[in-house]
């Protein structure tokens, strides 16, 4: 544990953010599961989705949740998946 005024601060800021990073990708991961399934049982609210959870992916990418790769290899296996299911 630090003794220093300024990095007690930092460790309390960095749990913060890191509580608040876990959050966000649980959610995205959400996103991403649910939309697999509507593939399998629904393509037409599927293709419907699909804009939702790329803007879902889009804005954990712009806030430095998941880089900017990781983003675009997402995407595009969910465009995969959803001209699949098509």
């Amino acid at each position: 544990m630090p003794n220093i005024k300024s990095a007690i601060k930092r460790v309390k800021v960095i749990e913060k953010k890191q509580e608040n990073n876990r959050v966000q990708k649980s959610e995205l991961a959400t996103y991403i599961k649910k939309f697999k399934k509507l593939c399998v049982e629904d393509a037409s609210k599927a293709k419907e989705e699909y804009s939702n959870v790329v803007s879902v992916i889009d804005a954990a990418q712009s806030k430095g949740i998941i880089d900017k790769n990781n983003a675009d290899r997402k995407k595009s296996r969910l465009a995969i998946l959803l001209n699949k299911s098509l």
